[in-house]
């Protein structure tokens, strides 16, 4: 792994190219959380990123962020909300987020690739926030998704992704011949190469 130089773009240039706006409030503990369980809520996160309680859209950006902030991921890959005094289950179609922008920001091993979500948080692809691309066995396509936090995911819409691979170059990871991205100094594979 390269060691970014001094010169190397960090996370404000890429937030800069964002148009300066991103949401990197530090966000509430709540993986120190341990409340009663209160039962399921009738509240699902769709797979394009869309929130809905009881059949009707969320239409507020600013409920929507606030509750992304206390969403947790339980070790039995369950979802729920959660405060110092309560928890409650909600239905995730499949990632609770989705990555809506890429930005890019220098080149080469300084080169990193960023994502906004939907709720506004920006997310480096480095070490911390790696790429993972699961791919349908029976249709071939993939989905990819960056780790935003503690377990939570975001999809990458379709054109990010395009652009995505638009970036990717051959190279060989672990003896193997890929197409890959690099961001912060390493690789991230999208697929084979063959």
């Amino acid at each position: 792994m390269t060691v970014p130089t001094a010169k190397a773009p960090g996370l404000q240039d890429v937030i800069a190219r964002f148009g300066g706006e991103a949401d990197l409030r530090k966000k509430p503990p709540v993986h120190l959380w341990n409340p009663p369980f209160c039962g399921e809520i009738d509240m699902r996160i769709a797979r394009n990123g869309d929130w809905y309680y009881m059949g009707t859209p969320i239409g507020r950006p600013a409920m929507v962020r606030l509750f992304s902030s206390i969403l947790r991921r339980e070790p039995d890959d369950s979802y729920v909300l959660v405060t110092p005094v309560e928890k409650c289950r909600i239905r995730v179609d499949d990632a609770p987020f989705t990555a809506v922008e890429l930005s890019v920001a220098g080149e080469g091993d300084d080169r990193l690739v960023a994502f906004r979500t939907n709720v506004g948080d920006v997310v480096p692809l480095d070490a911390e926030h790696p790429l993972r691309v699961a791919v349908n066995p029976a249709t071939d396509e993939p989905s990819p998704y960056i780790l935003v936090r503690d377990r939570l995911e975001a999809l990458i819409g379709r054109a990010v992704y395009y652009e995505l691979v638009s970036m990717a170059e051959e190279t060989e990871l672990e003896g193997r011949l890929v197409f890959a991205v690099r961001s912060a100094g390493q690789w991230f594979p999208l697929g084979d190469a063959a």
